[in-house]
């Protein structure tokens, strides 16, 4: 499967099962989804920053879910190729050799969310 599908399938997966879990009548649910959502909006720290922060964070534990959302947000938010490679970068001497697998989806996603960007399938 192209990478530019998965990306289209991938969001559509997360919707549907974030609605799934926040409307299963177990509201402890709901509450750390609006504290993961509110840690990432403007404050002190723009938006875009705090998404970076996340991505980095994501590529240091290996989430590779964790990392496509983040590289995706980065990008909602005015993250260039130059801000995500920096953030590549800095999980990469956080968190040493074990990262490089990580690193390269990343680039992989980065590649393919600014190829449906500039082509206009956003």
């Amino acid at each position: 499967m192209d990478l530019m599908k998965k990306i289209s399938e991938t969001r559509k997966y997360r919707l549907e099962m974030n609605d799934k879990i926040l409307n299963s009548g177990f509201k402890d649910y709901n509450k750390f989804f609006a504290l993961d959502t509110k840690a990432y909006i403007d404050g002190a720290l723009p938006a875009k920053t705090k998404e970076l922060m996340g991505l980095v964070a994501s590529m240091v534990l290996r989430c590779n879910d964790c990392i496509f959302y983040h590289i995706d947000r980065s990008v909602q938010e005015g993250a260039t190729r130059e801000e995500l490679m920096e953030s590549f970068n800095v999980a990469l001497i956080v968190g040493g050799s074990i990262v490089i697998p990580h690193l390269r989806y990343a680039f992989d996603v980065m590649d393919e969310i600014f190829e449906e960007i500039n082509s206009g399938k956003e």
